[in-house]
């Protein structure tokens, strides 16, 4: 070894010997360590998520704008502002809590409001208002001693000050690539009139080689002959290597700051404000070193989970919808304004996203950038708020999205940070060769729309000669190639032995699955619709049985509904004895078995009508006469007071379906016939009503009433009943037919796709779709209309196609 040292050797030792349970907790804190500027990040952004006030609203905008941004790592100006706003907003917080404000005597009443002003601005007095603030400044201040630590904090403040020991240009010297915007100021002397004014300038954009001592030496001495040389001379020695833009701007600072007037020294603290900013966007956009990286893939996961959010949680982004269902607002026709919104905006994103990308410009991606961090959170936290009616902190799944989108910005920002990679090959889930990438890759072509969607973006964004056919066929071709590829890989990975049979593992393993699933399909309705209504059913109680009889189409005669205690669920021993009297009826029985004790409710009817029976006279007359007809179609029994027997008239036994027609149960009644019940008219001085009486009774016997069972059939849950709606035969059209005509494309048709897919080598197919990738995005395009016309050659030729695809020699 070059290097012995007998300590270290022991300390090697005792750390290696020391339990798992501490070499864990040692490397979470080398990790919290590594990663503290991330901790800094998640502590300020839960802060705003939980605080959602304007105070807390400008460090997150800070770390997405500016910190995220700074390359290579945020400048001590950044960290000195957040901890310097942090204690500003603690003591702002405490500060309001005091009990004289006129707005914290009413706190139990406005603390739920949204836009109640003290709640806007994160001044409203609560248990526990700066715990969060508190987590944060501690957190700032450990990330402080790390970079303290390791030499980092004064890092900015050294360069500065090696940049201004000289006033010549040869002195300069940049070590770190691009520097931060804040540190890249040096100060100039100018001599104007009798005042000395203090102007800043930018340092030059690339790097200068340092000079060598003796060349150092050479220059001192001469500067030591030029010390006279006026003020104007040295002026335009500096300004050498600035770019023009930022010279007009400097010089226009100089003009100002000689006039002596108020307007014109506000101009010069915007401009001093301005050009900075300017200066930091530009130096982003303009990198002098660039080391591109690719996290496009990682943001689009970030939206498809964002979306999927908004398609599951897309109640909490409306007013009143908090106990809605997307399943059943969709099966009836309604789409919430608050889901199209969400859904319309977050795809429209993804879309502009895609098309950046495809086109690398960073500048539009920095535009992009401060458009949606700005619109976000002016979206989420001042218009989301007052659209639900309830606070940013009391809705969970705005929450989960916006720290989803979080984790999208802080992605968007490394991105633009490093620059966009140079060439865009393939599809990422073509990286790799194996069962994984295979079987992604093929459930992402199974998404409808989306391989279609994407390939017609990448054509439109994507500088080529072919038109939107040749490139679908390209593409197409691509994707079949890789899926041959992934299939030959296997094999070479996993062989077959000539002339043996295939393991019953591989038989009873892929074909067993085959046969279940395929037996599934085809028995899924009959299992579908049984199931969704025995196990996942719900009771559906009736909450009101009314009965109405009337005569001859006359007025009529007997209405009465029973409600809530009328209504009546049978008791274990009720049931029981129920079923004990249908031992000797099979088809009752079987009817019965379909049915619990809950799904059985007993009306009881008062035989009172609740309505006198208002007849004209004549009409009262017409239908004394009809009952007195002994040629008439029911038998009646006549007295003044109109006495008669309905025979064969009450239903007694309804079953209640799922739809809106309560149909008589035949199996329950004795020989299939209804039950009778009496019917007569009671008279006082000068009113009168119907008093109706059911002869057979299982209950109150000796009351005139009316007995009524119902049973009630279990209907499927909320969020299935847009696909129970369907029915049986529904489902067999539209779900097993379809999947059917899926399955038998790909047992049939087999021979005709042979030359296509029985392929041994696609090594050379697979490079040549990867040459046109390649040209294409080098800019050549007539190499590319070359490569497409031999693609197509290729797949014309089966012969040749035979050569191209021969296992390699």
């Amino acid at each position: 070894r070059m290097f012995h040292d007998d300590e270290l050797e022991e300390s090697e030792k005792f750390y290696v010997g020391q339990p798992r349970v501490l070499l864990l907790i040692y490397a979470l804190y080398n990790t919290l360590v590594a990663r503290s500027e991330m901790v800094c990040y998640f502590v300020i952004i839960l802060n705003h998520m939980i605080s959602a006030s304007m105070i807390t609203l400008v460090l997150p905008i800070l770390i997405f704008l500016w910190a995220m941004l700074s390359v290579p790592r945020p400048s001590k100006r950044f960290w000195m502002t957040a901890i310097v706003y942090t204690e500003v907003a603690i003591v702002i917080k405490y500060f309001f809590q005091f009990g004289f404000f006129p707005w914290n005597k009413h706190v139990d009443y406005t603390k739920d409001k949204p836009y109640h002003p003290p709640n806007i601005i994160g001044i409203e007095k609560k248990e526990g208002y700066v715990h969060y603030d508190l987590v944060q400044l501690l957190a700032l201040f450990f990330h402080r001693s790390i970079l303290k630590c390791h030499g980092l904090w004064d890092e900015d403040e050294k360069g500065d000050s090696s940049s201004n020991k000289g006033d010549t240009d040869d002195e300069l010297s940049l070590t770190g690539g691009r520097r931060d915007s804040s540190a890249s100021l040096k100060s100039v002397n100018l001599a104007a009139s009798v005042e000395s004014i203090h102007v800043h300038f930018p340092e030059q954009q690339t790097a200068i080689r340092r000079k060598s001592s003796s060349s150092i030496s050479q220059l001192s001495h001469r500067s030591s002959f030029s010390s006279h040389r006026s003020k104007r001379e040295q002026i335009l020695d500096t300004f050498k290597n600035i770019n023009h833009t930022t010279l007009s701007f400097y010089f226009l600072q100089c003009k100002l700051c000689v006039i002596k007037s108020h307007r014109g020294l506000c101009c010069f603290r915007t401009l001093q404000v301005y050009v900075p900013i300017r200066q930091f966007f530009y130096n982003l956009i303009h990198p002098d070193y660039s080391a591109v990286t690719d996290v496009y893939v990682l943001m689009f996961l970030a939206d498809t989970v964002d979306f999927i959010i908004i398609v599951f949680g897309f109640w909490a982004f409306g007013k009143h919808s908090a106990a809605a269902d997307i399943t059943s607002s969709l099966s009836e026709d309604q789409v919430p304004e608050a889901f199209l919104v969400m859904v319309l905006i977050q795809f429209g994103t993804m879309v502009v996203d895609r098309a950046l990308y495809l086109k690398k410009t960073v500048m539009g991606k920095v535009i992009f950038q401060v458009i949606l961090v700005f619109g976000i959170h002016f979206w989420m936290f001042f218009i989301l708020p007052g659209v639900t009616e309830r606070k940013f902190s009391q809705n969970t799944v705005a929450q989960l999205w916006y720290f989803v989108k979080c984790v999208y910005f802080g992605l968007s920002a490394y991105q633009i940070r490093c620059g966009y990679p140079t060439r865009v090959l393939g599809n990422f889930l073509t990286k790799s060769y194996n069962y994984v990438n295979l079987f992604l890759f093929q459930g992402f072509r199974l998404v409808p729309f989306l391989t279609e969607l994407r390939a017609v973006m990448d054509w439109v964004w994507t500088d080529t000669t072919l038109s939107l056919s040749s490139w679908i066929c390209v593409e197409d071709i691509y994707a079949h190639i890789f899926i041959l590829k992934c299939w030959r890989e296997s094999e070479k990975r996993y062989p077959q032995p000539r002339g043996q049979k295939k393991k019953k593992v591989v038989k009873y393993g892929m074909g067993g699955m085959i046969i279940v699933l395929l037996i599934c399909i085809v028995w899924f309705p009959l299992l579908f619709m049984s199931l969704i209504k025995s196990v996942a059913g719900i009771t559906n109680k009736p909450l009101d049985v009314s009965i109405t009889i009337t005569l001859g189409g006359y007025q009529p005669i007997f209405t009465m509904s029973a409600q809530q205690n009328q209504l009546k669920s049978l008791d274990p021993n009720e049931f029981n004895e129920f079923l004990k009297s249908y031992s000797g009826n099979t088809a009752a029985l079987q009817f019965l078995e379909g049915y619990a004790r809950e799904d059985i409710t007993r009306a009881d009817l008062e035989g009172n009508s609740n309505s006198l029976w208002t007849i004209s006279p004549p009409s009262r007359k017409k239908m004394i006469e009809g009952l007195r007809d002994l040629k008439a179609d029911f038998t009646l029994v006549i007295s003044w007071s109109i006495q008669r027997t309905l025979e064969e008239v009450y239903p007694y036994y309804i079953k209640a379906p799922s739809d809106s027609l309560a149909k008589p149960i035949k199996q329950l009644l004795k020989g299939c016939q209804w039950e009778n019940i009496t019917v007569s008219l009671v008279k006082n001085t000068s009113e009168e009503w119907w008093v109706l009486n059911q002869l057979g009774k299982r209950y109150k016997t000796d009351k005139k009433s009316l007995e009524l069972f119902i049973f009630s059939d279990k209907v499927s849950p909320p969020s299935l009943g847009f696909l129970a709606g369907y029915g049986i035969m529904g489902l067999y059209a539209s779900v097993v037919l379809v999947i059917g005509k899926f399955v038998r494309e790909f047992f049939s048709g087999i021979s005709h796709s042979i030359m296509f897919e029985e392929l041994p080598n696609v090594d050379r197919i697979l490079k040549l779709c990867t040459d046109i990738f390649l040209v294409r995005e080098t800019g050549e395009l007539e190499l590319e209309e070359d490569l497409y016309a031999k693609l197509i050659f290729l797949y014309r030729s089966p012969e040749t196609m035979i050569k191209w695809t021969r296992e390699k020699t």
